[in-house]
């Protein structure tokens, strides 16, 4: 396997300049499983952990490698390496884990484009597509909306519509897995390589997509149970595949939940609708509830802008503020906790 075929670019060259000199290797992750890495290399393919001194220098899940990250890696014995060095991304795609626990969950780094899927049975959710558009944005890779289905559908194009309405300027593709429509429409983001990720719910045709991208059985497919219309959930890990023209896939397992992680600044590049028509509005801190002169509630009388998405809007910009709470919170706890560890190993040092 060469580096050309795996995404390697003048960037990711600069930054393992430093290294070259050296016995280490370049590699970019491709599986991830409990903090066990399966690790891309010009000496091939890596089983790898990382260094003792990388764990003890790591603060948060950030700071630990995700799949399509590149790593820095010291080659033990056959089929084996440590990784001691994660280089700078270009992108993350992240989501706050599920339960209480307020951490970051990397889905993906160093990804040009986002394939939202979306499948256009009884599943489409607009809302939905408005949450993984926000993470999108924020992640720093381009979105673009797959429609998946499309031979499930009787009215592609008034759906496909209603999308593009909550979506400007983003791309917009229904397509068909089964009957293979659409699917050249994808062909512009698959360029050798780039790197482009496949998210989306459980059951919205992401395995069967990627299957025929890739154009093998490369993802295990189970048929659509009869009595919702939903697939089953059938990845169960993120990894990296190479299509033969050197694109890479990442193929994600169905996420039930989809919390947000830190996306306030993507929150106008999501609604540019809202955000055009609030600088519009008499007041400059308009709430947008019974103030005077509000454009955003006049839109909304006039029918230009759903109630469904101001609402949408308005529960996202909570949930936003509600995580940065926690997290304000959590980084308080944390630096109080070092600073009593200082204090304790100096009164320790001094007896």
């Amino acid at each position: 396997m060469t580096f050309l075929l795996i995404g390697i670019n003048e960037r990711v060259k600069q930054e393992f300049s430093s290294y070259e000199d050296t016995d280490m290797l370049l590699g970019r992750v491709a599986l991830e499983h409990k903090r066990m890495y399966r690790v891309w290399t010009d000496a091939g393919e890596l089983l790898c952990e990382v260094s003792g001194k990388f764990a003890f220098e790591a603060v948060s899940r950030e700071d630990y490698p995700a799949v399509g990250d590149w790593v820095v890696i010291k080659q033990r014995e056959t089929g084996k390496g440590t990784i001691h060095a994660l280089l700078p991304r270009i992108s993350k795609f992240s989501r706050k884990t599920a339960g209480k626990t307020t951490e970051e969950q990397i889905i993906a780094a160093n990804v040009d484009t986002v394939l939202i899927v979306n499948s256009l049975n009884e599943d489409l959710n607009l809302r939905r597509i408005e949450r993984y558009l926000l993470l999108t944005w924020e992640s720093g890779a381009n979105p673009v909306i797959v429609l998946s289905k499309a031979d499930l559908c009787d009215d592609i194009k008034a759906k496909a519509a209603s999308v593009e309405e909550i979506a400007l300027g983003v791309p917009v593709i229904a397509v068909s897995a089964e009957n293979e429509s659409g699917i050249d429409g994808l062909k512009a983001y698959l360029q050798p390589g780039k790197t482009v990720a496949l998210l989306g719910s459980s059951g919205v045709g992401k395995s069967t997509l990627t299957n025929r991208l890739v154009g093998q059985e490369k993802q295990k497919v189970q048929e659509i149970r009869e009595s919702d219309d939903k697939g089953r959930h059938t990845t169960t890990h993120r990894e990296l595949i190479l299509m033969d023209n050197g694109c890479i896939l990442i193929d994600t397992p169905g996420m039930r939940e989809l919390q947000l992680w830190e996306s306030s600044d993507a929150i106008e590049e999501t609604f540019t609708d809202i955000d055009k028509l609030g600088q519009e509005c008499k007041f400059r801190d308009c709430k947008h509830e019974d103030e005077p002169g509000c454009a955003v509630r006049r839109a909304i009388g006039n029918g230009t802008l759903t109630e469904d998405r101001f609402i949408s809007y308005k529960k996202l910009q909570r949930e936003l503020a509600f995580l940065e709470r926690k997290i304000d919170k959590r980084a308080h706890a944390e630096e109080k906790k070092r600073w009593k560890n200082i204090s304790k190993n100096i009164k320790n040092k001094s007896k």
